[in-house]
């Protein structure tokens, strides 16, 4: 039985950390499955919750870093940092893959105007300058 003020300080604020960690938990998930699903609005909206989770979750437990978190909760956040980072990288790569796909399908226009070594009868193509190099 608790009977200090010191104890109960201790119980709201580990109950606190479980639930602001539970939420990163849950938003974690949702993300991955707005992932998985491919759906841009509700990867937008599942990032937003996440960042709000996360943001929460950090004050909280700077907060309790003072009084000491348990080992448990401590685990769980390291998980859930370690997801946060994978996903993280799913889209950079996710985002990398489009763009170069982007790439291939609109060249830039520097690379669309620049003639082809060759004309259509296999005669060498000059651009017709001044031989004056520009800046």
């Amino acid at each position: 039985m608790l009977s200090t003020s010191p104890e109960h300080d201790a119980v709201r604020n580990v109950t606190e950390l479980e639930i602001a960690l539970g939420d990163v938990e849950l938003q974690l998930e949702a993300l991955g499955q707005a992932l998985k699903d491919h759906d841009p609005v509700a990867t937008e909206q599942a990032a937003t919750a996440l960042h709000q989770s996360l943001t929460k979750a950090v004050r909280h437990f700077g907060h309790a870093g003072q009084a000491g978190v348990p080992p448990a909760l401590r685990r769980r956040l390291a998980m859930a940092t370690g997801l946060v980072a994978a996903q993280r990288d799913a889209v950079a790569r996710a985002t990398s893959l489009l763009d170069r796909a982007i790439d291939v399908l609109l060249p830039t226009a520097s690379v669309a105007a620049a003639p082809s070594g060759y004309g259509a009868l296999g005669s060498p193509q000059r651009p017709q300058t001044s031989g004056l190099a520009q800046a």
